[in-house]
């Protein structure tokens, strides 16, 4: 087998490597403004733009950014505001956010019913709040509030609840949604592109006169997510370290949810002059990437949009915060597992010393190569390590983290990531990092070149914090970036990296500082569900161009070939010189438990000629990468990188797993590193829920906890895992190939570096479990310190079946799938019990398997026993909403036309379609059977699978605030402990 000498050829490569990528790269390294007119148009581009992005500045000043990527008939959008909760004022902590909320209420002309009659009601509301928030004593607030509540029920009877996301449902729109943050408040929808028309008309009333209707749900709602926020030890921590990086400016004093009190004291009111102050043209961007005719795209905008009149106003400009001279410690407690960041505030965005950070990032950790990965990762000194570059518009915020193995203490892990920051102050790391960083950046953004949110990620990011003027800059990145000496590195880190930290301590223990909202008395509203406005209803009369849905034929899209006694499937590329191939295997954890556990310790293995860290850093100089994944039935050897490395990266790969050298110290440190995940994850909420999911599934025997045990672990040898380390290519597998080799090549060099045996080891007998049968109710509880709880419903049904899939996806739209479903309408905007609803009879990914419902709530504990009778009333008695059952079935159909199956993907829906025992694509049987279904057939399935049968309920949440006694309420209650929900 041949292997390149890695030390004598390493510059030889990362050439090599540059010239691939970007062939011709250094004729058209200058990028600069340019301006061109089209269609009476005047647009800015900056030359040699990959993206070839426009820039449009409309009489109004509104800004237009499109991007043209045909890749699939769809088009992203985000319509931006540069204004956030940096933007709040004061006294109103969370109006930004508030707002953003508002904005999917409607207007004047659609979500009412009837705006003459509705108008009034809204105006005295408006009115009752202002005397409210000005209102101290508590008796009082409640006469107020009822009030509130009385005049909020008698105007919801003419408000026609999520009207918009129903209507976005309709067009066939995806991932409906928004998000504020400091400096931003962002729309987003993803829309097929022949629904242009519709878009821009609904979009453009969206924002003429935002209605601030259904006002006490929604603030309900904005409560749900504070708590949760208040059960997030992560942005506690944020939070903490904001505060201490920035006393005076707001990225550290006003938090986008806002404070308890401004929460329980709101004013449509401020929330009117906000809207009024920054939502103006002069302030916003319209950005679109997708199909499209940009020529064509923009007059329209302007047509739509031209209504909008520019304002001045006065932006957020705040004082420069002063030095930190000294280290500044906070803390905070919580449940979680302990850990520490260490944070330093760094410069504006768009400056030279922002960008050498920003690549200090990736010298520090890589995933491969950095210092962190190295030093740490790599020979496992701490149980945790990593670090992040946040670039903000004014500043910067660079940080540091890491959790503790057993026996350490926090001052020990400080210790040692400082020690890495010293390192790297010293210039203790190789110049040929920084090329390979260089080069991995040049292979990320090709891929990201492929995918709308990638570019509209980027082209948003520019806007918020230049206003799109140093777009130039962010298209001459990896040119900048190239020139970055370790000379730059080392003073930008010595500049920055001194003893002006900020280090949050994050400890187990109660959190005596959080205060939840206490639960109001909210009278469900009416949601008038199933009627429409008349701005509704012309919308949908619009005429639009069908776009034709386009199969995968298994035997047309890929090619199935012998290879040696196993099978070779290949897919061509020819857009570029990527590749990707998977070794796929049909064994997993319940085959051989030991598994995992090998392939955990592979990646801190040796061979004779390369170290663990030689190879770490030969793969990330090479850009290309290979790796292990385990599942319950199912292992998989994945590979990237540029065909140039096909045989380099195939070789080596066999070569390491058939030769790698047994390390004793790195088995025990694995070994102590798995009891501390294992004590830690008894900690962690989303951990402790998954575990409660599988007992209800499969019983106190399940997947989850079926696990080998402390003794086992600590009794495992080098050799045992070493061994199946060095069999795994022994057992039978598939190879799948997506790249731009033929496949005579592709047979050609695997029969050099990939050689099978003449005959495939068996599998080990795989380990199955059984499911569980609800007989009655049943309540499995986990005590959790957190002020929310969580509940999630489980009901086995039947066997997989897959005929039924059309009648599932139709009833999944209809009754839990989304923001316009019967789930979110009732127990969200109408009864405000949640603010993360959701309902599904959950499709198995294989014919061995059974189909499951399922439902979720995260409530205050305090409307536990609300939530739980609202989805329980669901589940027994499904509304009938014809308009909706309709959008339910329009949106299926919509999405399945402008769905690309391309690239290597025909391979991963062939293996998916394998698994359920046929051998079409099934989007197909789901799309020509949609039209067929009608409600009456829903019904029947509700009734027959769903309706008034027994559930489990999987509840966690903390004794202190919920009773034995209302649990029992709702079923015959089991209190499970840790042990035997872990297994440990």
């Amino acid at each position: 087998m041949k292997h390149i000498n890695f030390k004598n050829n390493k510059s030889l490569l990362l050439v090599l490597l540059f010239l691939v990528l970007f062939k011709g790269f250094s004729q058209q390294n200058d990028f600069h403004w340019e301006e061109k007119t089209s269609n009476g148009y005047t647009y800015k581009y900056v030359s040699n733009d990959p993206m070839q992005a426009r820039f449009y500045t409309l009489d109004n000043g509104l800004q237009v950014i499109l991007s043209v990527n045909q890749k699939e008939p769809r088009i992203a959008v985000n319509i931006a505001v540069r204004a956030g909760s940096n933007n709040d004022p004061k006294e109103h902590t969370g109006l930004a956010h508030y707002l953003e909320h508002i904005l999917f209420k409607g207007t004047d002309k659609f979500g009412s019913l009837d705006w003459e009659k509705e108008a009034p009601l809204l105006q005295e509301i408006e009115e009752l709040y202002e005397v409210y928030n000005k209102t101290t004593d508590p008796d009082k607030r409640k006469e107020i509030y009822t009030k509130i509540d009385q005049v909020s029920n008698e105007a919801s009877k003419y408000a026609i609840a999520g009207e918009y996301d129903k209507l976005m449902t309709e067009i066939g729109s995806q991932s409906t949604n928004a998000h504020t943050w400091v400096e931003e408040t962002v729309y987003k929808e993803d829309i097929p592109s022949n629904a242009i028309d519709k878009f821009l008309d609904i979009q453009a009333e969206r924002f003429r006169n935002p209605v601030v209707r259904l006002f006490h749900t929604e603030l309900e709602a904005v409560y749900e997510e504070k708590n949760r926020s208040s059960d997030n030890d992560g942005r506690k921590v944020m939070e903490k370290m904001s505060d201490a990086l920035f006393p005076t400016h707001n990225y550290g004093q006003q938090t986008t949810i806002g404070t308890i009190e401004h929460l329980k004291n709101p004013s449509i009111s401020a929330i009117k002059d906000y809207y009024q102050t920054y939502y103006v043209p002069n302030n916003m961007a319209i950005i679109m990437v997708g199909d499209f005719n940009p020529d064509l795209l923009i007059e329209k905008i302007d047509n739509h949009f031209s209504y909008m009149a520019a304002k001045t106003f006065d932006g957020y400009n705040p004082k420069p915060e002063k030095p930190i001279s000294e280290p500044i410690t906070r803390e905070v407690f919580g449940p979680t597992a302990e850990n520490i960041r260490i944070a330093w505030r760094t410069p504006e965005y768009n400056t030279k010393d922002a960008r050498i950070l920003s690549l200090i990032s990736n010298v520090l950790s890589n995933g491969k190569a950095g210092l962190l990965d190295i030093n740490i990762k790599q020979k496992q000194v701490l149980q945790e390590a990593y670090n992040f570059h946040m670039q903000l518009k004014d500043y910067g915020v660079f940080a540091v983290a890491g959790t503790p193995k057993e026996g350490q203490s926090l001052d020990e892990v400080k210790d040692i990531l400082m020690g890495e920051i010293e390192k790297l102050k010293k210039g203790d790391f190789s110049s040929d990092l920084l090329a390979a960083i260089i080069s991995n950046y040049k292979l990320q953004e090709q891929q990201a070149l492929k995918f709308n949110n990638g570019r509209l990620s980027s082209l948003l990011s520019v806007y918020i914090k230049s206003n799109s003027n140093a777009w130039d800059e962010e298209v001459a990145s990896l040119t900048n970036l190239s020139k970055i000496t370790k000379e730059d590195v080392v003073r930008v880190a010595n500049k920055y990296f001194g003893e002006n930290y900020v280090a949050v301590y994050k400890r187990k223990g109660t959190d005596k500082s959080i205060m939840n909202v206490e639960k109001p008395p909210i009278t469900p509203i009416e949601t008038n569900a199933g009627k429409q406005s008349a701005f509704v209803k012309n919308i949908k009369s619009m005429k639009e161009e069908p776009i034709q849905p386009s199969w995968v034929d298994f035997k047309k899209d890929l090619q199935k070939v012998s290879y040696g006694n196993t099978e070779l499937l290949y897919v061509h590329n020819d857009e570029n010189q990527l590749f990707n191939m998977t070794y796929r295997f049909d064994m997993g954890e319940y085959h051989n438990a030991y598994l995992p556990l090998a392939i955990s310790y592979f990646k801190y293995l040796s061979t004779n000629k390369y170290s663990s860290e030689e190879l770490n850093k030969k793969l990330y100089a090479l850009a290309s990468n290979y790796s292990i994944n385990v599942s319950n039935e199912e292992t998989t050897v994945n590979f990237y990188g540029l065909n140039e490395n096909f045989d380099e990266l195939i070789s080596l790969f066999e070569y390491v797993i058939s030769n790698c050298e047994a390390n004793e110290n790195a088995l025990e440190e694995l070994k102590s590193r798995i009891f501390k995940i294992r004590k830690d994850n008894k900690s962690n909420k989303r951990n402790i829920f998954s575990g409660l999911n599988n007992y209800a599934v499969y019983g106190e025997k399940n997947p989850f906890n079926d696990v080998l045990s402390n003794e086992d672990i600590q009794n495992i040898t080098s050799k045992k895992l070493v061994d199946l380390l060095h069999s795994l290519l022994k057992f039978k597998h598939e190879v799948s190939y997506y790249g731009p080799l033929t496949v005579k090549e592709l047979e050609t060099k695997l029969k050099v570096n990939h050689p099978l045996p003449k005959t495939f080891n068996s599998y080990p007998q795989k380990k199955t479990f059984k499911y569980t049968k609800q007989l009655e109710n049943k309540v499995l509880f986990v005590d959790y310190d957190m002020v929310q709880s969580e509940i999630r419903w489980v009901r086995n049904v039947e066997q997989y079946d897959v005929s039924q899939e059309p009648m599932i996806s139709i009833f999944n739209e209809y009754f839990g799938g989304g923001m316009g479903s019967i789930v979110f309408q009732t127990i969200r905007e109408s009864k405000a019990l949640a603010y993360s609803t959701y309902a599904s009879y959950i499709i198995p990914y294989k014919k061995e398997q059974m189909f499951q419902m399922s439902a979720y709530v995260g409530s205050q504990s305090d409307k536990m026993l609300e939530a739980v009778a609202a989805m329980n009333e669901l589940l027994n008695d499904l509304p009938e909403d014809k308009e909706s059952f309709k959008l339910a079935k329009e949106a299926i159909k919509k999405s399945i036309q402008t769905q690309r199956i391309t690239e290597g993907e025909p391979i991963r829906l062939y293996y998916n379609a394998l698994k359920k025992g046929i051998d079409y694509d099934l989007r197909k049987s789901i799309y020509e059977a949609v039209d067929m279904i009608d409600f009456e057939q829903i019904k029947d399935f509700h009734n027959q699978k769903v309706a008034n049968k027994f559930y489990t309920y999987c509840i966690v949440g903390s004794k202190d605030h919920i009773t034995t006694e209302d649990l029992k309420k709702i079923g015959e209650l089991r209190m499970v402990s840790l042990e035997e929900l872990f297994g440990y």
